[in-house]
């Protein structure tokens, strides 16, 4: 895994538009940190040079066109998100409801990018699976709940411990600055 330092949010954004080709394909997961760094508002933008999928997406409204091209995303060059724990060995972990990350992030894109913050990083394993069931999870379901969805669950957990098969693929932004759940 390739891993960047940022000491902020800015840094953060700066080191992923380096990251991503002009022309390539993206893909973004929900992500509140990608929010806070301001890519998910720059990719909406219009403003960059990448080719939106969430674009695409978002603009379907026959459900079943949609799912395929959900489907068809996770097939991107380049799939971003974060994560919501990383452990003093290396040990990334990501929950999601849908698996509309999970996914991706296990197998699926050419590249891989997380933006995550420090306060991530858990001593190990145990402390990074009570920190998902104790801190995001409750704060995943206020933010769903005041946008008027039902709320969430945990459905599904990734721990990403290596890259064998494509090596390179996944980048880490790790951001000095508390970011995210």
């Amino acid at each position: 895994m390739t891993v960047f330092v940022a000491s902020n949010a800015a840094e953060a954004l700066q080191k992923v538009n380096e990251v991503i080709p002009p022309g390539a394909s993206v893909m973004t997961g929900s992500s509140t940190t990608l929010d806070q760094i301001g890519f998910t508002e720059y990719l909406v933008s219009g403003k960059h040079p990448y080719r939106n999928l969430k674009a695409a997406i978002v603009a379907e409204k026959d459900p079943a066109k949609q799912g395929e091209l959900r489907r068809q995303a996770i097939l991107a060059d380049y799939f971003l998100g974060s994560v919501q724990a990383i452990t003093q060995a290396g040990q990334v972990v990501s929950v999601d409801a849908t698996g509309t990350r999970t996914g991706p992030y296990s197998y699926g894109p050419k590249k891989l990018v997380w933006v995550a913050s420090a306060n991530k990083i858990t001593a190990d394993l145990e402390t990074a699976l009570r920190r998902v069931n104790e801190h995001c999870v409750p704060l995943e379901d206020k933010r769903m709940k005041s946008l008027g969805f039902p709320g969430t669950t945990l459905s599904r957990i990734l721990i990403f411990e290596r890259e064998k098969i494509f090596p390179g693929r996944p980048t880490l932004i790790l951001v000095k600055e508390k970011l995210g759940f």
